[in-house]
């Protein structure tokens, strides 16, 4: 049933502003722009071995009733060095959500609130890169 995830959406009240730190946080030009009455309404990155997609929505799009504090589910995303990576977010403005912790051999993970509200998780995870390292042996 589940094959992966296609893409992870943030929601910003200043989506010009959230496009301007995540291009600079990423090095990348979004790929993807989506405007409504004018205005960009949706912008998209693809990121990482797998291209995976990041989409940012201008709040105005977002369901009633959405949570005005942090939370929901948490998407990690791998790197290689988790303190560096979460010292880096932390030095673009973003605040601590969790700080870095092992939970085993092989896997740390650590969060932060973007400026945007949004929780933005980083993990070193051995198994990720047993899997890429398995299809790109093939």
């Amino acid at each position: 049933m589940l094959r992966g995830f296609a893409t992870v959406n943030f929601f910003a009240d200043d989506l010009t502003a959230a496009v301007s730190w995540y291009t600079e946080l990423l090095g990348i030009e979004p790929y993807f722009v989506r405007e409504v009455e004018g205005t960009p309404a949706y912008v998209e990155f693809r990121i990482g071995d797998y291209q995976h997609e990041l989409g940012l929505i201008d709040s105005r799009f977002a369901a009633p009733g959405r949570p005005d504090k942090a939370g929901g589910a948490m998407i990690y995303w791998h790197v290689d060095d988790v303190q560096a990576s979460f010292d880096r977010l932390l030095s673009a403005g973003a605040t601590v959500y969790a700080e870095p912790v092992e939970h085993g051999p092989g896997f740390v993970t650590a969060s932060v609130v973007d400026p945007f509200g949004n929780v933005l998780g980083v993990m070193y995870n051995q198994h990720y890169l047993d899997i890429l390292g398995s299809r790109t042996e093939a």
